[in-house]
């Protein structure tokens, strides 16, 4: 059966359902580049991690958010989206105003945990964010599914996993992630809507001063718009971080 898609509007913020109050993606209408959601914009902070993406992999396409600003922001970056749902495609066609252009954005109907089963390709950065109108994350929050992730991350990958507090399967996903990752993970508070974030590196070691990151963020808030300091202060409540650096 196919997901039912409600497209709302309210307070110039149109935001995408499937058949439930549960959000699921959202665009303020007068700045449809920018990203709306909370974690939308912490899942953003892998990319302070790293140098600038060049192949990027997001897994759930929702309303388009995060891939709408790499497509704009990182002009040299291939993105590839796998989204299970024809559905949301057509609606973030429609209603979010995803661009079409095959050349920089290679778009997919698919299971996205078979995707990443199946592929030999590797990326720099991969971004998980699917959930069904149950807010269930199925394959994409299991242990094969995390360590082919981790194989399919270049030496300087990073991965960055949109996760539910309230959810009961919780702890047992990121317990899974940390296995797959051999603990070059980290997960930091989640953010007032209950989503928390967990970042993941394969390759090459990230050892980053806060000073750092703090420069890197006020560059990529000068660059783009983008303001992750306050996700760098809950960054710093962090496990990972400790001596006021970010060890992942």
């Amino acid at each position: 059966m196919a997901t039912p898609i409600d497209i709302r509007e309210e307070a110039g913020v149109r935001t995408l359902h499937f058949g439930s109050e549960w959000i699921q993606g959202a665009m303020r209408i007068a700045r449809p580049w920018s990203l709306e959601l909370e974690y939308t914009r912490e899942m953003m902070a892998a990319l302070l991690l790293r140098d600038a993406p060049r192949k990027v992999l997001l897994i759930g396409l929702g309303a388009a958010s995060l891939t709408k600003y790499l497509y704009r922001h990182y002009p040299l970056a291939h993105l590839t989206v796998v989204e299970i749902e024809p559905a949301v495609v057509a609606a973030a066609r429609q209603f979010f105003k995803l661009p079409e252009d095959p050349k920089r954005l290679h778009l997919m109907i698919g299971d996205g945990a078979e995707y990443v089963l199946n592929s030999s390709k590797k990326f720099d950065l991969i971004l998980v964010d699917g959930f069904d109108e149950k807010a269930r994350a199925g394959a994409l929050e299991t242990l094969p599914f995390y360590q082919a992730c981790r194989y399919r991350l270049s030496d300087n990958g990073v991965m960055a996993v949109n996760l539910l507090t309230h959810g009961r399967s919780f702890k047992r996903t990121s317990a899974h992630l940390v296995e797959a990752f051999e603990d070059r993970a980290l997960l930091f508070p989640s953010c007032e809507s209950g989503n928390a974030i967990a970042f993941a590196a394969a390759g090459h070691p990230i050892e980053l001063p806060f000073d750092d990151l703090k420069e890197s963020a006020l560059l990529l808030k000068e660059q783009t718009g983008l303001n992750l300091l306050p996700t760098l202060a809950r960054l710093a409540q962090a496990k990972s971080c400790l001596n006021d650096t970010l060890v992942l």
